[in-house]
């Protein structure tokens, strides 16, 4: 076995580091009372989105998508990589120009589109000139996802939506969302829930409540449906199969949402250290002592266990195969692996880690979703036990 990462794939992640600190740490120094606060203005998301844009034409934030849509055809390993030298560079502006495993992205799912709804859709995500949003869960369905209520009845050329949807990512800027609807009651997730592309703007589609949360900075918002008339054409896949075109994409997400977790994780050691260098109690740096050495150890070896996890996994996904059990275990102890390492952070930095002046306290919020989000760590676990029999 080779665990060498391939030259070319090395050579994209230190260009897209450099891009980072290049591009990206400038924007983020000059925002970083309101990112500490969590006030995103209308200012910050205009900047946020310049990059982007910069990122689009150089290729990053599409370059997990196919050359003959506007992508460089990254291999998962490759992606994973990029992934991870996001959350390591500790940026929260660094979510503006990555693709995976950011919601409003260009997706993989709209490949199951016609040639024509990715050119009108998929294409200009790329560019960076569109962003999306991903309409699944709703409020009695979301580890069950195919307990959704939301209906899509065909009516001659068309489909009439009615129902809700919650915690969506993006819901109020979004210009257009992929939406799950249950065409078939009986069928459910064995081909009855279809997945629709709706445009902002279409009669009956409106936004509600913006559903606030610990994080603070997060876009989820209600959607409404009522009555929304869309184009049969505008099916991703096929009537029936949206449920399956969405688990197709599932396990190189997870490896994408792991790698999130390992480059935080290493964001956090890093502080984590160069303050208990500085910081001195009873006469030497709080570094000497074994209690936060053996801290700062432990999470060392949880995130190499969950880096080489995660490369495997990417390096799975990239060989064609469907890999459920380890993409569970990925996101799995991936997810609780950057939980203890922010949560030691939080114990290494003390009082100063609990304080919102900081940048521990935020990622000790914002790591919190990552437990749930794609699968919650009960979901992953009953979906690996399902593979030992039981």
């Amino acid at each position: 076995m080779d665990f060498t990462v391939p030259a070319e794939l090395d050579e994209v992640r230190s260009s897209f580091t450099t891009f980072l600190e290049r591009e990206v740490r400038p924007i983020e120094e000059r925002f970083a009372r309101q990112i500490q606060d969590d006030e995103w203005t209308d200012e910050m998301r205009e900047a946020g989105l310049a990059l982007r844009k910069k990122s689009a034409e150089i290729g990053y934030y599409g370059a997990h998508l196919p050359e003959d849509v506007g992508g460089w055809g990254l291999s998962v390993l490759g992606t994973t990589l990029l992934v991870e030298a996001g959350g390591r560079s500790g940026l929260r502006f660094a979510t503006y120009v990555l693709g995976p495993p950011n919601p409003e992205a260009p997706t993989p799912l709209l490949l199951d589109c016609s040639p024509e709804l990715q050119k009108k859709y998929l294409v200009p995500l790329v560019k960076a000139e569109k962003t999306m949003c991903f309409a699944l869960t709703e409020p009695e369905a979301g580890s069950d996802a195919q307990a959704i209520r939301t209906s899509a009845v065909r009516d001659g050329d068309h489909y009439i939506l009615n129902g809700r949807k919650h915690f969506i990512t993006n819901g109020k800027n979004a210009d257009f969302a992929i939406v799950f609807a249950v065409t078939d009651a009986e069928k459910k997730a064995q081909g009855g829930i279809t997945a629709l592309i709706v445009d902002k703007g279409t009669s009956g589609f409106g936004v509600g409540k913006r559903q606030k949360t610990m994080a603070g900075d997060t876009n989820q918002y209600e959607l409404i449906f009522d009555d929304v008339r869309v184009p049969a054409s505008n099916i991703v896949g096929q009537e029936g199969f949206g449920f399956y075109s969405a688990m197709k994409f599932l396990n190189a997400g997870r490896s994408y949402i792991g790698a999130l977790c390992v480059g935080i994780a290493e964001y956090c050691v890093r502080i984590c250290s160069e303050y208990a260098n500085d910081r001195k109690a009873f006469g030497k740096p709080i570094g000497k002592y074994q209690a936060i050495q053996w801290m700062l150890a432990d999470s060392v070896v949880e995130i190499e266990a969950a880096r080489w996890m995660t490369y495997h996994l990417a390096w799975m996904c990239d060989q064609g195969e469907q890999p459920m059990r380890e993409s569970s275990i990925v996101k799995l102890y991936n997810t609780e692996m950057v939980n203890r390492v922010a949560d030691r952070a939080v114990q290494i930095f003390g009082w100063m880690g609990y304080l919102t002046e900081g940048p521990v306290e935020r990622i000790y919020r914002f790591v919190r979703m990552l437990r749930i989000v794609e699968g919650t760590s009960e979901v992953q676990r009953l979906v690996i036990a399902r593979t030992l029999g039981l």
